[in-house]
């Protein structure tokens, strides 16, 4: 763990001074330096002592740089097309577990064949009028209307509308290998 490094970087980002932080938890100016610098490990008693002079909470010293806050900005997502309709579909931000898009599909376009995959998935439509199928369950939807289910049954998204239908769709998956799921 880089604790150090991200201690540093909060008190640097805040202006705090390695003397302001000393001052607050009566640790010395040498212990806090090692310990910015990795070269020491505090206690969690000195790290919840820190964290308090630092204003965050002490889970945020110890996350990894990968569980941070991850930012895809609207110019920057990554756009794909799937099935043989080629849907696009913008891959908004993402967890290790949990992924969510956009998906743009013209009139009559659909997924394509029931299809099936490791995962829970959760869709909101936001535009356009939707027809949904999970095996013997089926139902159509419209703007503002939302279904869910798990994906390991075979399932199927069709725009059965006259306009495009867009669908912001949430998956979720135990492994962060699951590939391409739509």
């Amino acid at each position: 763990m880089d604790i150090g490094s991200n201690i540093r970087a909060i008190r640097k980002r805040k202006n705090i001074t390695i003397a302001q932080i000393c001052e607050e938890t009566g640790l010395s100016q040498g212990f806090l330096s090692q310990v910015e610098t990795n070269k020491t490990s505090p206690s969690i008693a000195t790290l919840e002592n820190i964290a308090q002079a630092l204003k965050v909470p002490l889970a945020y010293l110890l996350l990894k740089k990968e569980d941070r806050m991850h930012i895809v900005r609207k110019d920057e997502r990554k756009i794909t097309t799937s099935g043989i309709e080629k849907l696009k579909v913008a891959h908004l931000s993402s967890t290790k577990n949990v992924r969510m898009m956009i998906v743009e599909a013209p009139p009559g376009a659909s997924t394509g064949e029931a299809h099936a995959h490791e995962g829970e998935e959760v869709h909101v439509v936001i535009k356009g009028k939707i027809y949904a199928e999970q095996g013997e369950d089926s139902a159509e939807f419209t703007e503002g209307d939302s279904f869910s289910w798990n994906a390991c049954t075979p399932h199927l998204v069709k725009n059965i509308g006259d306009e495009l239908a867009i669908i912001l769709i949430a998956v979720y998956t135990e492994s962060d290998q699951a590939g391409d799921l739509f």
